[in-house]
C-alpha cells in the first residue's frame, strides 16, 4: 500500500509539472492580457463568431488556445478567465466537446500527416466537427432546455467571481488565486490516476478496448489496423500515431485504410483521460463522450462509403469483370 501511494504521488507530481509546464504560461498570459484590456478586445471580435455557434465570446479564447497549444494550455486559460466566464452546463459541455475533437492541432496533425494521412483533410474534419456538433449541442439546449442550469465557476478562482484588482495588489490576488486552482488541480490529477489504475486492475479497459473492436470494424476500418486505432482511441493520437506509423511500414497499409484509421484518431483519441478533464471542468458525459462518439462513428461510416473508389479489393474485383 505504501509503494503504490509513493508511486501514485511520482507519477502525480510528473504528470502535474508536464500540465504546468504548459498551463502556467498561459495563465499568466491571460493575467497580462486581462491587466490592458486584450481580453475585453478579443472577446469583442470574438463575439460574433461564438454567437453563431451559442457560445460566449470568452470560449473562443479558450478554444484558440486549444486547437494552438493543447488540452492543457486550454485549462490554463480556463482557469485564467473564469471569474469572466458565464455559460450554461451546456454550453460548458459543448465547449468542452469543441476541445476533445480540436486541440493542439500543430503537434497532433503532424503525427497524422507523418502516419499517413493528409493534413488538411484531417485538420478540416476535427474542427468541422467540433463547431458543428457545439452548434447542435446549444440548439438543443435552446430548443428544450437540457442543461440550461448556470455553472459555478468560484472554485477555479478561489471561491470569488469578482473582478481582479489592478495593479500590483491585483496580481496578488491572482497569485493567492491561482494556487488554490493549482493545488485543486494536483487533487484532479491524483483522482484521475486512482481511476485509471482502478479500470486496468479491474480489467474495465481491456474490456473497453474488446468492445471498441467491432465498433471501429463497422465503421468502415480494416479489421488489420483496429487493434492499434483502438490504443490510439484510449491512450492518445501520439501513441496511437506512432503505432500507426510503425504498422504502415510492415505492412504497407492501403490509402484508404490509414484515412479511416486516422481520421477516427484525430475525431476521438484518448477517451478516457481527456474526458476525464473535462467532466472534472464541469461537462457532461452525454456530451463530451457518448455523443462525440457516436458523432465520429457516423463520420467514419460516411467517409467509408465516400472512399470506397480507394479499395484495393473494389480495384481488383472491376478489373476480374472486365477480364
Amino acid at each position: 500500500m505504501h509503494r503504490y501511494a509513493f508511486d501514485l504521488i511520482n507519477r502525480s507530481q510528473k504528470l502535474f509539472i508536464t500540465l504546468i509546464k504548459v498551463m502556467l504560461p498561459v495563465m499568466v498570459i491571460v493575467r497580462i492580457a486581462e491587466e490592458f484590456g486584450a481580453v475585453d478586445l478579443v472577446s469583442e471580435w470574438l463575439t460574433p463568431v461564438m454567437a453563431l455557434i451559442g457560445l460566449p465570446p470568452e470560449a473562443g479564447l479558450i478554444w484558440a488556445t486549444c486547437v494552438l497549444v493543447s488540452m492543457y494550455g486550454a485549462v490554463g486559460a480556463f482557469v485564467g478567465l473564469a471569474a469572466h466566464l458565464d455559460m450554461t452546463g451546456a454550453q460548458l459541455s459543448a465547449l468542452c466537446a469543441m476541445m476533445l475533437f480540436a486541440h493542439g492541432l500543430p503537434v497532433e496533425q503532424a503525427i497524422v500527416k507523418r502516419a499517413g494521412a493528409s493534413f488538411w483533410a484531417t485538420t478540416g474534419l476535427r474542427v468541422g466537427a467540433a463547431i458543428g456538433y457545439a452548434a447542435l449541442v446549444t440548439w438543443v439546449s435552446d430548443l428544450t432546455g437540457w442543461l440550461s442550469e448556470p455553472v459555478d465557476f468560484s472554485w477555479m478562482v478561489g471561491g470569488e467571481t469578482a473582478n481582479a484588482t489592478a495593479g500590483l495588489a491585483g496580481w496578488m490576488e491572482w497569485s493567492i488565486q491561482m494556487v488554490k486552482s493549482l493545488v485543486v488541480t494536483f487533487g484532479v490529477i491524483v483522482g484521475l490516476l486512482i481511476l485509471l489504475d482502478i479500470l486496468e486492475k479491474t480489467g474495465i479497459t481491456a474490456r473497453i478496448t474488446q468492445a471498441m473492436m467491432p465498433i471501429l470494424r463497422i465503421s468502415g476500418i480494416s479489421r488489420d489496423v483496429a487493434p492499434v486505432t483502438t490504443i490510439g482511441v484510449l491512450l492518445g493520437i501520439t501513441y496511437g500515431g506512432a503505432l500507426i506509423i510503425d504498422e504502415a511500414r510492415k505492412n504497407n497499409y492501403p490509402k484508404r485504410t490509414l484515412f479511416l484509421s486516422l481520421s477516427w484518431l484525430s475525431l476521438s483519441h484518448s477517451l478516457i483521460e481527456d474526458t476525464a478533464i473535462m467532466l472534472a471542468l464541469g461537462a457532461d458525459i452525454w456530451v463530451v463522450l457518448v455523443g462525440r462518439v457516436v458523432l465520429t462513428l457516423i463520420i467514419i461510416a460516411l467517409l467509408a462509403r465516400l472512399t470506397l473508389r480507394w479499395a484495393p479489393e473494389r480495384a481488383q474485383l472491376a478489373t476480374e469483370t472486365a477480364d
